[in-house]
């Protein structure tokens, strides 16, 4: 008898945002067991696998390479009939016989006569093979059973030895526009995405109007001072960004409207405050992991699931529960060396995203003894970027003026 059962992304995966089907790990008539990668989809915000729900086999593969699918598209049909693998399937390798050609392209098996094993790769070596354009039958593995591991391609790429490939591929890429020389970067699917969704963000949902505010973070400062080697003895690395998501909550608990999501008919006002941070991966682009019930965390708490977050982000880990349930974006900008921004609301449908800027001594004026004196004082600007349809100055400002107010009182009776 006949099983089948549709092959979907998971509910919730993915917010109800589309995504980029971007190779498939298996193919047509290859045994899965539950649990199994099968696929592998790329988005604004992150690549991420999709595994298998039941043991059975991949009956039929209906999406291709480059796709946009959502939680509503049909990816193929497993067929929970067939005999599942009945001895422990090592990681899953490509399929030389699979009608994918997507697969074929990015990593072909070296399947001989002799009967010798496919390249078995994981996602990481995948990543590595996609993103340098190489053929894994031409890499030497070290691992167990000749397995190509990621030391294994970065050790093949320092050595020089596609180095005749690479600098063939560079002259095919190379343009001359009106007598100037250039190279074609492609797009990452990630990158397009991230395109697609900031101009769809500012130019097609929300109106953005920006607020900006100055702060002195003396007492940041000195707070870490105090706490920095306690937390490193834990295991934990304090950042000024625990602080701002702190602040952001204890400001939040005043102006709750700006934890909202914006839909046509209602604002959704949240409870929890889920705290995205805005990471950079260098050229890869940029996601969003989320810091989950930040009021009710304690520094060290922030700081310690912050740290978690931003590692896996670093690390090519996160999952894409990692970045879901946000309700609302911090960008610190100022990490590399930006003075001023007005981020752009990436992750709609909320309402704002707050921007730090880097932090710098200046020279102010302050009343000391009743008189008007010059200081240097450590300042930074915060801007918050707000979808004008749901909020306005008062609330902006009000945000912020508490914000900076926990900030610049840290430490003190008037904040704790």
């Amino acid at each position: 008898m006949n099983e089948s059962m549709t092959i979907t992304l998971p509910v919730g995966a993915l917010e109800g945002t589309a995504a980029v089907l971007s190779i498939w790990l298996v193919g047509e008539g290859d045994k899965v067991r539950k649990g199994d990668p099968i696929l592998e989809l790329e988005t604004d915000k992150v690549s991420m696998e999709v595994c298998a729900e039941n043991d059975g086999s991949i009956e039929k593969i209906l999406a291709a390479s480059g796709d946009n699918v959502d939680e509503r598209t049909i990816l193929g049909y497993l067929n929970c009939a067939a005999q599942p693998i009945l001895e422990k399937s090592p990681p899953l390798a490509f399929n030389s016989s699979s009608q994918n050609e997507s697969v074929a392209n990015i990593s072909k098996c070296d399947v001989t006569n002799d009967g010798s094993k496919c390249h078995l790769i994981g996602p990481a070596v995948r990543k590595l093979l996609r993103k340098y354009d190489l053929n894994v039958t031409s890499i030497k593995g070290t691992g167990k059973g000749g397995r190509v591991t990621r030391d294994d391609i970065l050790a093949h790429i320092n050595t020089g030895a596609d180095k005749e490939k690479n600098s063939s591929d560079a002259s095919s890429t190379l343009k001359n526009t009106k007598g100037l020389k250039s190279n074609i970067v492609p797009h990452t699917a990630m990158r397009k995405k991230i395109a697609n969704h900031m101009v769809d963000s500012l130019l097609h949902t929300s109106p953005h109007v920006t607020s900006v505010f100055e702060m002195d973070m003396g007492r940041i400062i000195e707070h870490r001072k105090m706490c920095k080697m306690g937390f490193e003895e834990a295991g934990v690395k304090l950042t000024f960004t625990a602080y701002f998501l702190a602040a952001s909550a204890k400001a939040m608990q005043k102006v709750p409207v700006i934890n909202s999501r914006f839909y046509d008919d209602y604002l959704e006002v949240f409870e929890d405050i889920n705290i995205g941070v805005g990471t950079a991966l260098g050229d890869d682009g940029l996601i969003v992991p989320v810091v989950k019930q930040v009021q009710e965390k304690s520094l060290f708490e922030i700081a310690s699931a912050l740290q978690q977050q931003t590692d896996k982000a670093r690390q090519g880990k996160l999952a894409a529960a990692d970045m879901r349930d946000g309700t609302f974006t911090i960008s610190n900008h100022g990490v590399s060396g930006s003075l001023f921004a007005t981020p752009i609301i990436i992750n709609q449908p909320q309402v704002a995203i707050l921007g730090i800027g880097k932090l710098e001594k200046r020279v102010v004026v302050e009343d000391v003894n009743g008189e008007d004196t010059m200081v240097i004082r450590p300042k930074c600007y915060v801007s918050l970027s707000i979808d004008h349809r749901a909020l306005d100055a008062y609330q902006t400002n009000l945000f912020l003026s508490h914000f900076v107010d926990v900030i610049e009182n840290w430490g003190t009776s008037k904040v704790n």
